[in-house]
């Protein structure tokens, strides 16, 4: 009888982290088809809404936002978006040869995957997330049209130090306007602020963050192509 319970109790050990695992990987499989039609949420938005803290987001449909702040987001995040499945491979294969040299990485992370992270994951930086971030944003590439992975990805991106989310929250924040149009200053400071939103100001940028910014628009106004998924036809640029 005792050998019997010890079996039982093995078995209950294993099963538990099998069924967690189990739910963790059946939670995307249904969301991500939902996300479809319905506007998400981060998990950052799920955490101060549940901390008492505030969260600012209104969302905008993709032809509601400014072409010129679409196309800074590509060339400043990942000019490689409308080409990949979700990861850029080659990036991803540089960094994964620097970790294992014991050298500086960057991430490699792509808009997709930054949709995963946002949607599924934590900020946190870890061998452990990355390597469940990879499949989710090749899911969701295979699942979402570009088109629809972008409206997700400017509607849930961090923008602003106070909890402002999505890029309407934090364009009105920085310049008490409408992300539906913007002049070029504006729109590649808005896509230089993404990686760092709690020091980044675009509203009152630092001469570095106007640096970065006029160099997002050299690079736009000569590869404003690498963006053409985005639109079903010219860009108002």
């Amino acid at each position: 009888m005792a050998r019997r319970r010890k079996k039982r109790g093995w078995k209950s050990w294993v099963a538990v982290p099998l069924m967690l695992a189990a739910a963790l990987v059946a939670i995307p499989l249904v969301l991500v088809p939902l996300y479809w039609v319905v506007p998400p949420v981060s998990t950052l938005m799920i955490g101060r809404y549940v901390t008492g803290q505030p969260v600012t987001r209104i969302w905008r449909d993709l032809d509601e936002i400014s072409d010129r702040l679409k196309t800074a987001v590509v060339l400043s995040e990942d000019w490689q978006f409308c080409n990949h499945h979700g990861v850029n491979v080659a990036a991803l294969q540089t960094e994964i040869d620097n970790f294992l040299a014991g050298r500086e990485t960057r991430g490699a992370s792509t808009i997709t995957m930054q949709v995963a992270r946002n949607l599924f994951l934590t900020n946190s930086r870890s061998v452990v997330r990355k390597a469940i971030e990879v499949p989710l944003a090749m899911y969701i590439d295979l699942v979402l049209p570009k088109q629809r992975i972008m409206e997700i990805y400017l509607n849930i991106a961090e923008w602003g130090p106070d909890g402002e989310f999505g890029v309407e929250a934090g364009a009105q924040a920085a310049f008490g306007t409408s992300a539906e149009s913007f002049p070029w200053q504006r729109a590649t400071l808005m896509a230089v602020t993404l990686p760092n939103p709690h020091v980044r100001r675009p509203g009152n940028p630092t001469s570095g963050l106007v640096r970065a910014a006029g160099t997002v628009e050299v690079r736009v106004k000569q590869f404003s192509s690498s963006a053409g998924c985005l639109f079903d036809g010219a860009p108002a640029l």
